[in-house]
Parts: structure tokens; sequence; C-alpha cells
């Protein structure tokens, strides 16, 4: 993987020339490979070794506390101490100000490793992230630092049981915490009411406080919640309240813990039911101080009158707080999808190349007379291998490109800056998609190359697939990335975002079409391009969503082919030049064969796809419930 990853950062992407940016200046590739080594070898130590450890010994609820294996802890502890929770982060609040694409890439080892030890640290920096783009000064001091030095955690609230992954039904309220409650230092201060489900790491003993980033909607002049998306505010919403110095008050809020889902994979990780306000335990007081002490919030019910919130922003406005949240968190879900493709390809290749099975087929047949040979030898296998190849490592550079795309966001010039942030937001429901169907394919073909050793617990690859399968659900299902790309992402700012990436497509066309070996996969590029715009147009030609959108997820399938050939395609581009400089071989052959069989076994797929689209075909649309 190593040898992979700085193929793709120092070859392909040329990750080093960031350190001539001011933000980047104390950085060269030898603190980049140290932090590289320094993670790689945590992970080796303090992940992978539990990884099945936490998949059987589940977290389990006593009453009062989850309890979570003591490998949990230490990972939690040894990642904090790490630094790696605010590596992106400026110097001044202890961080190591690293390019986004370095820490993504840092982070790979760990989700290699597993995804099932260490507490979530994703959702603790993503959660302080939010916070420091839009909370306030003091809101970032108490709550965001302490998250990124360890002694909080942080958890995403949004969904609940009535209302699943339809946020403009969510009932959680939010009313005003007495008189005053404007003036509370820790942010205008409101008393939350309501049921979240779903939520990672939401109870634990990990750190010593949870911050709960809580969406919830605030009552109208009448009493009753706004209809629809607009009236959702969001909240910070800690387990334990803290003063204005971050200090824990002694007093728990009233979120409660209503049960531990039961999962199929990422057993580690507790995933709960929260009830929020219900009056387990009672808060009377403003935690924030500068009101009246303890009896401060006392002016609605008295005791269990809701749990304590602090509003981030402005009322009606946490969907587009939460957004900062969640696109962090989709393109770290396609990475951890592509790590444990990753994982299964090392694994079935390792069993492929040690398993004797089988004799070499000659001119007359099998010699029965031979030795048997590794399976690897047969063209069955390999062609199961190529595929877990070109899904995983596509997949890892699809989530670097993208996080290099965050850094000329954030550091590049005005019109670099900008055409990167319109190639990210077209490519996110990508880049959370692909990884987490294809990668899930390349588990299975893991689990098929180990044959009924595969669907043992005895090997690793079952969990690997089972670890996976979450990754099509959360943070949006494949159907929501699917009506988001076609329902918006292609028509947004009048297709430009749709124009300027079929523009970078075509100059990796032009580019390839000059290299021999490369150039009819060029060509099938550029028909395949030119098969998704001329879908797109059909799709939208009659103007109605109904009609556009049913087919979303096919679209969704053949655009994310289409964006992963051309990954693919340009990676090659490189790995053709450095082997024509003489770079060592058998890898950079390796890349140029994993291109080949995606542009000649999976490209072509995606005219089926695009087929229905275009002709709007209503099979799926216009069938009636009663003929199930």
């Amino acid at each position: 993987m190593r040898d992979t990853l700085e193929f793709l950062l120092y070859d392909w992407l040329a990750v080093e020339t960031l350190a001539q940016r001011p933000r980047f200046a104390d950085h060269t590739r030898e603190t980049f490979d140290a932090v590289f080594a320094m993670c790689e070898k945590l992970a080796a130590d303090k992940w992978a070794p539990f990884n099945r450890l936490a998949d059987t010994d589940e977290p389990w609820f006593d009453g009062e506390k989850v309890h979570l294996p003591e490998a949990s802890h230490a990972a939690a502890r040894a990642y904090a101490e790490s630094g790696m929770l605010a590596a992106a982060q400026d110097y001044d609040i202890g961080g190591m100000q690293l390019p986004c694409v370095i820490e993504m890439a840092a982070n790979a080892f760990f989700a290699k490793a597993s995804v099932n030890v260490g507490g979530g640290g994703m959702l603790t920096s993503g959660n302080a992230n939010l916070l420091m783009a839009h909370g306030t000064e003091l809101q970032k001091t108490v709550f965001a630092r302490n998250e990124f030095g360890g002694r909080f955690s942080g958890t995403m609230c949004l969904s609940e049981p009535q209302a699943g992954s339809s946020l403009s039904d969510i009932a959680t309220r939010a009313t005003p915490d007495g008189e005053g409650f404007e003036a509370d230092p820790l942010g205008p201060r409101y008393r939350l009411r309501g049921n979240k489900m779903w939520i990672s790491n939401g109870e634990h003993e990990l750190s010593e406080n949870i911050i709960h980033l809580v969406l919830a909607k605030i009552p109208g002049p009448d009493g009753k919640l706004v209809a629809g998306t607009k009236g959702i505010s969001l909240f910070i919403v800690p387990k334990k309240l803290v003063d204005t110095e971050g200090r824990l008050t002694g007093e728990r809020n009233d979120v409660a813990l209503a049960g531990l889902n039961h999962k199929l994979g990422n057993r580690g990780i507790p995933n709960t039911l929260l009830n929020f306000g219900e009056g387990q335990y009672p808060v009377r007081g403003a935690s924030g101080g500068g009101l009246d002490g303890a009896g401060a919030g006392g002016g609605l019910d008295g005791a269990g009158a809701g749990a304590v919130g602090y509003l981030v922003g402005q009322p009606g406005g946490g969907l587009h707080c939460m957004f900062h949240m969640m696109n962090e968190a989709r393109i770290a879900v396609g990475l951890g999808a592509a790590m444990l493709g990753l994982a299964g390809y090392e694994a079935s290749l390792a069993y492929a190349k040690e398993r004797p099975q089988g004799r070499p087929m000659g001119v007359g047949g099998k010699d029965p007379t031979q030795p048997q040979v590794p399976i690897i030898a047969h063209a069955d296998i390999r062609r199961m291998l190529l595929a877990q190849k070109s899904y995983s490592e596509g997949a890892l550079a699809l989530e670097l490109y993208c996080a290099r795309l965050v850094d000329e966001l954030h550091t590049g010039d005005a019109e670099p800056a900008s055409e990167a942030g319109l190639l990210l937001e077209m490519l996110t429901p990508i880049a959370k998609s692909w990884p987490s169907e294809w990668c899930l394919e390349a588990n299975s073909l893991a689990i098929q190359i180990l044959g009924g050793y595969g669907y043992t617990r005895d090997f690793p690859v079952e969990q690997y697939w089972r670890d996976n399968r979450l990754n099509m659900i959360h943070e949006g299902t494949h159907g929501i990335q699917a009506l988001d790309l076609l329902g918006r992402k292609v028509l947004m700012q009048g297709g430009q975002g749709l124009r300027l990436l079929g523009k970078r497509m075509l100059t990796t066309v032009g580019r390839a079409a000059q290299v021999p070996a490369l150039a009819e996969h060029a060509q099938a590029l550029t028909g395949a391009l030119a098969q998704v715009e001329a879908a797109t147009r059909s799709a939208w030609a009659t103007g109605e969503p109904i009609e556009a959108l049913a087919n979303a997820t096919p679209y969704l399938q053949a655009f994310g082919h289409t964006v992963l050939a051309w990954i693919w395609l340009d990676v090659a581009l490189r790995a053709q030049a450095r082997s024509e400089e003489g770079g060592d071989a058998a890898p950079l052959h390796g890349k140029l064969a994993a291109c080949r069989y995606f542009f000649r076994y999976e490209l072509p797929r995606i005219g089926a796809w695009l087929n229905v689209v275009a002709s709007r075909d209503d099979t799926c649309r216009t069938m009636a419930e009663e003929w199930f």
C-alpha cells in the first residue's frame, strides 16, 4: 500500500509542490513521510491486531455506561496523542498545518487496519472543523479545540426514527431557554426535545465529554414547527455541561442512551439511539454561566425542561452548517470504502499466491502427473484480482484527487481555487458512492477467490465485506447521491460544473492520444463522456423531474465509471512516463494493466445504464404497488 500511496501522491499529484505555498512552507517530503511512518506504525500496533476482537466483542450497555474493549481505549488515546485529530489545523491551536491530501493519506493507514477500533476520529475532527468554520470564537475555543486535543469527542445527530434521511421531516424541537437566552457566552441557549437514531459513537467512555451537533427545528411564533428544511437549525449539545473555560461543571446534560443498534458490520463502533430532553438527566441551569448560575435555565418547565443546546450560526441555517461536516464525511466514507477494498485485495492476493489447486492447461488438456499450481496462475483468478485492483486503487486515487482539490480551494490562487470548488461539488457524490459500491464488490471477489474459506471467520475477507456494506448507506444512500448528482450538480450554474469536468477529462484525453499504448483508452473515454453528456440532455429534455430522476441511480453508476476511467487514464499517463524513465517496472506495469482492465471490462457497462436514462424509461416509476 505504501508504494501505491507514494506513487499517487508524489508522482501523480505532485504534492511536494504544495510546500511552495505559505501555509505549508515548513513542510517537505521528509515531513510528509515522517507522518506516514508514524501512522503506519500506529495502525499496525494499535489497530490491526484488534480488528477481529472489536468485531466479536461488541459494545454493551450496563445501564450506566457503554463498554468497549481496552484496545479501543488505547487506540483512541494513541490517536489523540499523535496529533492527527488536528493534523490540518493551524499551529496556534496545536495543529500541524498539513495539506488535506496528506492528512487523508495518513488516515488511510487506520482505515485499512480497522474501522472498528479507535473511536471514530473522523467524526470528532469533522465536528470540530464545522465549528471552526461556523462557530463563535468561544465555541471554537471551548468545544473545537478540546476535540482537536482529544479531551472531547464529537458526533453528528441528523436522522430520526420517523424521518430517516428525510431531514425536512425531523421533529426534534429547540425552544429558547427562558429570558435572556441569547446572552449566554457559549451561544444562544435553547432546550432540545426529541430523538435521534443511527448516531455513531453517541455514547462511550473514550473521552471526557461527547459534543453532539444536533439538527432541530425552532418553533415559529404560533408554536408550530416550520415545514421543510427552512426551519432547521444546528445546536451544540454536550453530554456533560461545561463552563466558558471548557471545564466540566459536574452536571450531565439531558442526553440519554435509548439503545444500541446491532449491526452487520462496523460492530466495534457503538451505534446509538439518543433521547434529548426526556428528563432522565434533568438540567436546571445554564452551563455557560453569565445569567443566574445554577437556576438560570428553569424558565420553561423547571427541572427536565430539555437538553441544553447552543445555537451554531443563524436560526434556520442548520443544514448550511451541517453540510460542511457531511461533505467532509462523504469523502472520508469513500476513503474508508477504498481502504477496505484494498485490504481485501491484499488478503486475497496473498492467498492466491500460496493456495495450490489445479494444473496448467496444455495443448492436449491438463496433465494430472504435473504438480498443482497456485491459483493465481488461473486466468479467472487474475480477472478477479485485476478487478479488485482497478476498483480499490482507482478509488484511492479519486479520494486523494478530491483532497488535493480541497487544498487548491483553500490555498490556491483565485481562479484555480474557484475551479477546484466547482469540481469538488461535482465529484463529491461520486467520491462517496462509487467506492462504496465497487470496493464492496472488490470484497465480494476477495471472498470468491478464497472460496469456502472466504466465507468463514477464520479469514478476514468476510469481515471486510460486512464492514464495507455500511458505506453504501450512511452519509447519504446511493439513491440520495444519485438524486443530488442528476437533480442538482449537473444542472448547477447552468451546467458549468459538468462542462468543467468534461474539459478536464478532454485534457487528459488529448495527452493520452499522443501515447500509442493509451490512445485506444483515450478514444474510449471520449466516447463515454459524449454518452454521459447526451444522456444528461435527454433525461431533462421534457423538464419533468419525475421523468428525469426515475433512473438517477443508473446515471450515477455510469457517471462514476466515466470519472474512474478518467482517473485511471490520468494515472496511467504518469505510470507510462515513469516506466519510460526507468522506474520500477512491476508496479508500473500493474497500474497500466489495471487501467487496461478498467477500460476493457468496466467502461463498456455504461451503455446499458445510460440507455434507460436517455430514454427516460418508465419501467420502475410506473410499477404499481399491488403488482409486487
